[in-house]
């Protein structure tokens, strides 16, 4: 176990192929890791870094950091990162106090007053006390998902369909047999226009704050380049009511931007749309598939939609949360304003 700090160094890396080849071995990992994600920020005008963990030649871990500019003050986040090799290996506390270290001489040069680390390490009692032994405290509000519920889609069809809840099999069998209901995929930049109007619609009704369609626009941009992202359409009568926006990457296929028209929630077109992305995900060799976001109070706002997708079965992944590095005193007013913000949408 690498215990001296000094044996590592932080270098730039600057080929696509080494960062994705690396993060193809590693098993914990979301979208927000990958390099088309570092060319989306790129796109929204956002300032990024590329950097790999060395110990001496070999790479043992990779963080992706974005500079995000926000007149409460800028601040460094780095999204489910770092990635490391294995931590029972290397010394998961050296490697983070190595990469707050130049993490500190970059926020001082862009004039930022936190660092906002958003990581994907296990809740656990050790991680969590690294974090606080380095001078971490929880961020007032979370910037990514800090538990996403998962399933193994290695097992065949019919397996996945049995281990599903009753209710979930039943309503796509029933969706399968109506032919009012109708799944279509499409990779067309175009067909946002139509993802983004139904995002609109359910936007308003069910209070929360839609992603803009240039930044939808970009993300698509961004995977389209690889075919690693496909929009799902699910018509009722010849009418969209569903839609979802799913990445494939890296084996994995996330369940990422989605709604349903409020009119049609008893007609089981979601189920139907979910069922054929899980599909689509094996089509592309994909062994896991993440439905992105999980809460277990049943008081939170997302409450609905996490039961939703535990009844396709699956397991709850839980990661340490977001922690912020206070650099100054201006971190205070970006802790309020986000305070209230997370009061305001009752999560």
């Amino acid at each position: 176990m690498i215990e001296n700090c000094q044996k590592l160094k932080i270098q730039e890396i600057t080929q696509k192929n080494i960062w994705e080849d690396f993060l193809m071995e590693r098993a914990n990992k979301t979208f927000l890791n990958s390099w088309n994600w570092g060319e989306f920020q790129k796109n929204m005008r956002e300032k990024i870094w590329r950097m790999g963990i060395f110990n001496n030649e070999q790479l043992i871990g990779l963080v992706l950091v974005i500079k995000v500019s926000a007149r409460r003050g800028n601040f460094l986040l780095t999204p489910h990162c770092p990635i490391i090799i294995n931590s029972e290996i290397y010394n998961a506390r050296a490697l983070l106090e190595v990469l707050i270290k130049k993490l500190k001489n970059i926020a001082k040069k862009e004039k930022c007053c936190f660092i906002r680390i958003s990581p994907i390490w296990e809740r656990n009692k050790e991680n969590i006390k690294i974090f606080k032994d380095l001078e971490f405290r929880d961020a007032p509000i979370q910037t990514h998902p800090e538990a996403s519920w998962k399933l193994d889609i290695k097992p065949a069809e019919n397996a996945l369909l049995k281990s599903m809840r009753k209710t979930t099999r039943y309503l796509i069998k029933q969706a399968q047999k109506n032919k009012d209901i109708e799944i279509i995929q499409a990779q067309k930049i175009e067909n946002l226009e139509i993802f983004n109007k139904l995002h609109k619609q359910v936007s308003k009704t069910q209070n929360f704050t839609p992603f803009s369609l240039k930044y939808l626009k970009n993300e698509f941009l961004a995977f389209n380049q690889d075919n690693s992202v496909s929009l799902f359409f699910g018509k009722y009568k010849g009418e969209v009511v569903a839609v979802s926006f799913i990445i494939f990457w890296s084996g994995i296929g996330f369940y990422h931007h989605a709604a349903l028209s409020p009119k049609f929630r008893k007609i089981p077109v979601s189920y139907l749309l979910q069922w054929e992305a899980i599909k689509e995900a094996k089509k592309r060799g994909c062994g896991l598939y993440d439905f992105w976001g999980f809460v277990d109070n049943p008081k939170h706002p997302w409450y609905g939609p996490t039961l939703f997708k535990m009844g396709f079965s699956g397991y709850a992944d839980k990661y340490v949360k977001t922690q912020d590095l206070v650099l100054s005193q201006r971190y205070w007013l970006n802790y309020i304003v986000e305070k209230i913000r997370k009061i305001k949408r009752r999560l």
